[in-house]
């Protein structure tokens, strides 16, 4: 393959996942958590990267620069999954956290600072892997096909 057919595959899966998930997002009713929205910023700049090594094939490290991008999004991914299946805590302010000893006051607190969707709650799954789970493994396959860009001359 080509060069600039790598780029347009690569920059079109991002461009795919972004809109994805606003698709869950606006036509689904799935109220992104923190950490979903945290998986949107590195498409973006992949797509922007996408762009750019498309317009300009000779900037060499542009396709590196979107690998990158798609790595950053796969590790928050999978992060997220991992939160998600209670392999390890994900952030306090978007988890539902140990209300153990709280009194009444603070658990009031804590409920009326709850997010809108909490990170640690699968909202939507496909052969039992969530949403985070599913970006983070199109976006590992998008960092190779970066990588296989990046190496054509």
């Amino acid at each position: 393959m080509t060069k600039k057919t790598l780029i347009l595959i690569a920059t079109t899966g991002s461009a795919v996942l972004l809109l994805g998930a606003w698709g869950f997002q606006y036509i689904g009713g799935f109220a992104p958590c923190k950490m979903c929205i945290w998986q949107r910023y590195p498409h973006g700049m992949a797509i922007v990267l996408g762009v750019l090594a498309f317009t300009f094939p000779g900037i060499r490290p542009l396709p590196l620069l979107g690998a990158l991008a798609a790595a950053t999004t796969a590790g928050v991914g999978f992060y997220h999954a991992g939160v998600e299946q209670g392999w390890w805590e994900g952030p306090s302010t978007c988890t539902s956290g140990d209300i153990g000893g709280l009194s009444a006051e603070e658990l009031m607190n804590q409920i009326m600072s709850a997010p809108l969707a909490r990170c640690d709650e699968i909202p939507w799954e496909m052969f039992g892997i969530s949403m985070a789970g599913w970006n983070g493994l199109f976006s590992a396959g998008l960092v190779l096909v970066w990588i296989a860009a990046w190496r054509v001359r």
